[in-house]
Parts: structure tokens; C-alpha cells; sequence
């Protein structure tokens, strides 16, 4: 006993010694760098995009606490800039480089951003294949396919010396920088050109000074790692029947009066189990503002006014709903979310007010004109008038150009951070609220220095520049991306879909908002109506999806939409991004469009082929949710033609292949990976027949069908 005591104390004391030699030099570096280092890097800067041959550029979309700059400097673009100013100009030739390094001045601080130029009409397209291949100790290494001329290396917002890595044709070794010691979670990005061609962006997270190597070092805070479920709050669950105020009216059809959902009814399902068992880690909920108690609006076939069962008619934007429940129930869902590492986030109305708002009435000059200039209503004008236009006669939109509505639905949107640890927002109507709101919002989040993990995601219809406009480091982290939807719902869920089509949709995606994107990759939504009753031909695209649902009773049809709905989902949990489960998708309830799509939720006695898609769902969450090369990998497109895609996802020499299959026969695919890559431990999860002879594969798709092949 008396040696077991020895051994213990002098190996005790041995760490001890060595913990305090560790802990000392980081003091040390702390005190020496960890000022400067941190000021602008705790979040990565976006890459700049040259849109033309002069650009005006805010400084704060790129870098949004940065109140002073002293001057602005790049190698290889020439820039105009007055340090009183809040913009500067970029001005690019024929001979500048299509990367490029702009540095930011303030004080002796200095950090940086990636610009890229582009050519002509088009945004560089990824012709240099590029992905991580292996770690060793502090340093990494990165394969391409084809040996690239010019390689920029970041660490977070700082670009790295040449001589912290080393270019030998195909392979770059990087060494991870001491800086990262000061930082938990840390990014290296890289990318790279040969002439003309451009590489896919990569993104390296760091856990201090080493690469991340394990699932278990991920946590909610990790925003690419996040599995979405949006949920509406009063068809979701009813918790508490003493807040059930339905309006009961002979003018309001069931179909759009309260159902009695709450906020209690969500922390009864956290509670449960129910989104840790599916595999979900971010609530995405419905607006939780006060909004009126009549109802409002009106269709005339079949006759109905609506209730404000929805949440986005708000009138107070910082009063609760009582229909939704009480201050300490919503600190009791979110407390109860966050102890099983859940983020909930709320969707947040700054666009308008309903007309009965009490601020209306005290400010009736913060609304825009209800008629245009011309002297058209002013409603519905939604590209026309896309930053003035009304969504309805009773639904003023705010005028946020002007700087006290700006500052107050700002103000506002902070509350429910500051009173409700909320961990982000969904913004509704994101496309018809001006920039100067977004950078003005972000700007005081960014402010506050624990909200940096906060994740905002925006709702935009329109084309990809108009989308990306908003994506940026000082605006938003990312948008849904409907473009990629829309086009899955018809490749995936109608005859005579092209995956080819899918395919060049998705990488026109992946080259405007980064092979990394924080954007939303949807099941569905409460905007839609259901993927499963389009693809099982009960509902059609082409006819009123919203009076189809108010006229006849819609059901799935055809149940081989249960397996079009699966391959839609697998698209979606599979591909970069953030994927997101609209509530009932997981078991495939039916329906049209609003409100059809917005039926009470259903959480047991599901059908043999519900609960057979239920089961399928989970699992592809919980391949997700597993894989780092599905959360951090880069892709590497592998095979596509009319019905068939395949594509593998890869991180520090990990492989996951995916394949899906649109048609209605067997197919057999036959590609062959990189011969860096080795791939001989890979099985599949679907039950997919398949053979490997050395990197040549041989892959059997079912109908209807997809595989996910990982170590």
C-alpha cells in the first residue's frame, strides 16, 4: 500500500509540474497576443466576390464591430478608401489574379479577407477539385486533382506565412499556426487556383491547436454540425389546455383557428426524448410575439377569415402570446432544450406590423406608402416593390430605411436574446428588409461577445445573387436555399425530372455561397405543400396548392411517394449545408398548401409505411449527425447522368459515398475514386449491393433508391 501511495504522489506531482508548464506558457502567449488575435478573429470573415471591374464594398459586411479603420491595403487590387468612411472601392483589372488577399488596418491590428474575381458573367466555377487527406500531430494535409499555381492558406482571419505550409505539386502540408492555442474552435480555410481555374473552399475546424478528429468534440455551438426541425407552435403540441382559446366563429374555418399547441406542449416533448431521439439539435419555432385576437384577411372559396393562430401578424414584437403560454414556461422549454444541447431559435417578424399595433398608432409615419408612385396598391408587389410592398391591406411594412424604425425592431429583435437566451433567428420576409437593417442588427450582436455563436438564417425567394447579397459575415449566416429545393421537389418527386439539372443547381449553390455554407437545405415548409401528396400525384404543381387543400381531402396517393419523399431527405441530410425537417416530414403526413400543411402533429399510431419512413429518417439523421465528412467534408463529384447521381463527401482521408437513384428501375453505377483515397472499409446502411476491386466501384441502386457507403 505504502508504494502504490508513492507512486501516486511523485506521478501527481510529475503532472501537476508539467500542467503548470503548459498552462504557463499559455498565460504567456495570452498575454502577449490573445488581445489582438481575438479582437476580429472570433469569426471568420466571408469571401468577397468582385462583381465587376469596380465594387463598392462595406467594410462591416465583412468585419461589422470594426469601427475604425486606418487604412485598407491588397497587393493585387487596387483600393480607394477615406478613413472616414464607411465603404471603400475595389478596383480590379484584366491582369489581377482571381485570388486575392484585401488587409484591414486598425491601430496595429490587421486582418484579412479572401476576394475572389470573377470572370466575366459567372462566378468562378470549382474546376480544381481539392480535399483534407490526412492529419498528423499539429499538421495536415490537402490533396488536389490537379497541382493548383497559387494556394491562399487562413487561419481564421489571418493569412498564413508561405512558411507555415508547403506546396509539393498535388499535396499541400499545412501547419496549424501556436495562434489556434488560444481559441477552442478555430477554422483554417484554403483555396487554391491554376490558371484560370479555381478550387472548391476548404474549411478545417480546429480544436485548439489540433484538428478535429472526433464527433464528440463537437457541440451545439458548432453551427455546420446543426440538424434543423421547424416546428409550428400551435400545431405541434398541446401542453397546457388552460391557454386554449380557439375563436370558434361561424366565419373562421377549423382548418385555420387555434389548435391548442404551446410552448408547454414543446418542452413536454423535449422532455420525452422526442428530438433527441430523431437526431435533432436546433428548434426552429414560429414566431412567439403577441399578434391579434380577431381574425383577419379573407377567402371567398370557401368563405373564411383566419385567426393568428400562425404567429406573423405580430402587433407587439416584444410581448409574448399569451395563446402560446407565459414568460416562465418559454425560460423552462429553452433551459430544459439547452441541458440535452438543443438550440432553439425563433422566427422573428421585422418586415411589418398588423395595423392594430399599438407602435402604429403612436408612429404612424414608420410605414411605407400603401400605393406606389404610379398609383398602384401597394400590395403583393413582391419583386416590383420587393423593399416597400404590403403582404396584405392590414399588414403595413415598416419603413426600415429610416434609422428610428431601423433602431427599434433592431432593439426589439435583441430582446428575446437578452430576456430569453434564445440561440439565434429565423427572419421571415428577408428579401423585403433593406441591408442597412441586417448590418445594423449583426453589428450589435456581434457586440455582445457571448451571442457569437448565435445563428441567423434568412428567408429569401429570388436568384442566387440576390440571396447571397445577404449572406455575409455582417449580415446573415446563411438563407434557405430555394432554388436547390424547388428543383429537387420536381427531379425527385415528378416523372420526366433530370438529375443533371440537380446536380449543376447544387454545385451553382456550393460556388456562390462556399462548398462550407451555414445555408438551409429543407424538407418543406408551412409555405409548400407537401413533397409527399406532389410526388404521390394528389396534388399538383400546377394548380392552386392552397385552395386544392380547402376543396378536397388530400391524402399521400401513390406510396411510392414514401420512397421519393426518402430520397429527398437523404438529398438534403447529405449534401454541405444546414439540413432542416419541416414537422410531419419525418413520418410523411400528406397534404397541400397552406393550411393544409399545417395539420396538428401526430407523434404514435403511425402506418406500417410511416413508421417504416420514420425509421429510415432517423437513421440518415443519425448518419449525419455522426459523420464528420457529412458535416465538415468536401465533396467530390463522382457520377451523374439523367437519374442517377453520386458524389463522396471527404475529411482527413475519410470517405462517405452517397448515391441516389430517381428512377423507376434498378440501376447499376460503376465509378472510381482517387487513387489516394482508400475506401476498403466501407459498408453500406441501405442494403445496397456493392464491390470494391482496388478504387473501382460497383454500385446497385434499387428504384427509388439511395445508399450512404461509410467506415
Amino acid at each position: 500500500m505504502t508504494v502504490f501511495y508513492r507512486y501516486n504522489f511523485r506521478d501527481t506531482m510529475k503532472n501537476l509540474f508539467n500542467f503548470c508548464q503548459i498552462v504557463l506558457g499559455i498565460i504567456l502567449l495570452s498575454a502577449c497576443t490573445k488581445e489582438n488575435i481575438l479582437k476580429y478573429n472570433e469569426n471568420i470573415a466571408s469571401i468577397l466576390i468582385l462583381e465587376s471591374d469596380t465594387s463598392s464594398i462595406y467594410i462591416t459586411d465583412y468585419y461589422p464591430t470594426m469601427d475604425r479603420v486606418d487604412s485598407i491595403t491588397s497587393s493585387s487590387l487596387k483600393i480607394l478608401f477615406q478613413n472616414t468612411s464607411e465603404q471603400f472601392i475595389i478596383i480590379s483589372e484584366t491582369t489581377t489574379p482571381i485570388l486575392n488577399t484585401i488587409e484591414f488596418w486598425s491601430g496595429k491590428e490587421r486582418v484579412s479577407v479572401m476576394a475572389i474575381k470573377k470572370r466575366g458573367d459567372d462566378t468562378p466555377k470549382k474546376e480544381l477539385t481539392a480535399f483534407s487527406s490526412s492529419q498528423v500531430g499539429t499538421e495536415f494535409k490537402t490533396t488536389f486533382l490537379v497541382a493548383p499555381e497559387q494556394v491562399m492558406v487562413f487561419w481564421q482571419n489571418v493569412k498564413m506565412s508561405s512558411t507555415d505550409y508547403e506546396l509539393n505539386g498535388r499535396e499541400l502540408i499545412v501547419r496549424v499556426p501556436r495562434e489556434a492555442g488560444l481559441m477552442k474552435r478555430s477554422y483554417i480555410r484554403i483555396i487554391a487556383s491554376e490558371g484560370e481555374k479555381i478550387s472548391n473552399d476548404l474549411l478545417i475546424p480546429l480544436e485548439y491547436k489540433r484538428v478535429l478528429s472526433d464527433i464528440s468534440q463537437l457541440d451545439r455551438t458548432d453551427k455546420q454540425a446543426q440538424v434543423l426541425y421547424s416546428l409550428m407552435i400551435d400545431r405541434f403540441h398541446n401542453g397546457d389546455t388552460s391557454n386554449d382559446k380557439p375563436l370558434n366563429r361561424p366565419d373562421v374555418l377549423p382548418t385555420v383557428d387555434f389548435k391548442g399547441g404551446d410552448i408547454k406542449g414543446i418542452t413536454d416533448k423535449i422532455q420525452s426524448g422526442f428530438f433527441t431521439d430523431l437526431g435533432i439539435n436546433t428548434i426552429w419555432m414560429t414566431p412567439v410575439a403577441q399578434n391579434p385576437d380577431d381574425p383577419w384577411g379573407l377567402d371567398k372559396d370557401p368563405y373564411t377569415k383566419f385567426s393568428a393562430y400562425h404567429g406573423y401578424w405580430p402587433i407587439n414584437p416584444t410581448v409574448l402570446n399569451p395563446h402560446f403560454g407565459t414568460e416562465e414556461q418559454l425560460k423552462e422549454m429553452l433551459e430544459e432544450a439547452h441541458k440535452r444541447n438543443i438550440n432553439v431559435i425563433v422566427d422573428y417578424v421585422a418586415n411589418h406590423l398588423h395595423q392594430s399595433s399599438p407602435i402604429l398608432k403612436e408612429h404612424p409615419d414608420w410605414v411605407t406608402p400603401m400605393y406606389t408612385e404610379d398609383g398602384r396598391l401597394n400590395v403583393r408587389l413582391f419583386d416590383d416593390e420587393r423593399l416597400t410592398t404590403w403582404f396584405d391591406t392590414f399588414l403595413p411594412t415598416l419603413d426600415l430605411e429610416k434609422e428610428e424604425v431601423r433602431e427599434a425592431m433592431t432593439d426589439s429583435a435583441l430582446y428575446w436574446i437578452r430576456h430569453y437566451d434564445f440561440d439565434g433567428f429565423r427572419h421571415d420576409a428577408a428579401k423585403h428588409i433593406p441591408e442597412s437593417y441586417w448590418r445594423l442588427l449583426t453589428k450589435k450582436i456581434r457586440k455582445e461577445r457571448n451571442w457569437n455563436h448565435l445563428y441567423q438564417i434568412g428567408e429569401t425567394y429570388g436568384s442566387v445573387e440576390l440571396v447571397r447579397s445577404y449572406v455575409k459575415s455582417g449580415m446573415l449566416d446563411g438563407q434557405f436555399d430555394f432554388n436547390v429545393y424547388h428543383t429537387a421537389v420536381k427531379v425527385f418527386g415528378l416523372d420526366g425530372g433530370d438529375m443533371r439539372v440537380l446536380n449543376t443547381e447544387l454545385y451553382k449553390s456550393l460556388d456562390n455561397y462556399g462548398y462550407h455554407n451555414l445555408m438551409g437545405y429543407i424538407s418543406g415548409n408551412h409555405d409548400k405543400p407537401r413533397f409527399i401528396s406532389v410526388a404521390g400525384g394528389t396534388v399538383s404543381l400546377s394548380e392552386d396548392t392552397k385552395a386544392a387543400g380547402r376543396k378536397r381531402k388530400i391524402l399521400v396517393g401513390d406510396t411510392v411517394a414514401y420512397d421519393k419523399l426518402a430520397l429527398l431527405e437523404a438529398f438534403m441530410l447529405t449534401i454541405p449545408g444546414v439540413p432542416c425537417i419541416y414537422q410531419g416530414d419525418e413520418y410523411g403526413v400528406p397534404g397541400a398548401n397552406d393550411p393544409d400543411n399545417r395539420r396538428m402533429m401526430q407523434f404514435d399510431n403511425y402506418s406500417v409505411r410511416e413508421q417504416q419512413h420514420l425509421d429510415k429518417v432517423k437513421k440518415l439523421i443519425k448518419l449525419r449527425r455522426s459523420s464528420l465528412p457529412l458535416i465538415y467534408g468536401d465533396m467530390l463529384s463522382l457520377f451523374c447522368d439523367k437519374d442517377v447521381m453520386a458524389f463522396a463527401r471527404i475529411y482527413m482521408g475519410e470517405i462517405v459515398v452517397v448515391a441516389y437513384n430517381r428512377s423507376s428501375q434498378v440501376r447499376e453505377l460503376k465509378f472510381t475514386l482517387p487513387e489516394t483515397l482508400y475506401s476498403g472499409n466501407l459498408h453500406t446502411n441501405f442494403g445496397s449491393d456493392y464491390s470494391l476491386d482496388k478504387n473501382r466501384f460497383n454500385l446497385t441502386l434499387p428504384p427509388y433508391g439511395f445508399e450512404v457507403l461509410n467506415d
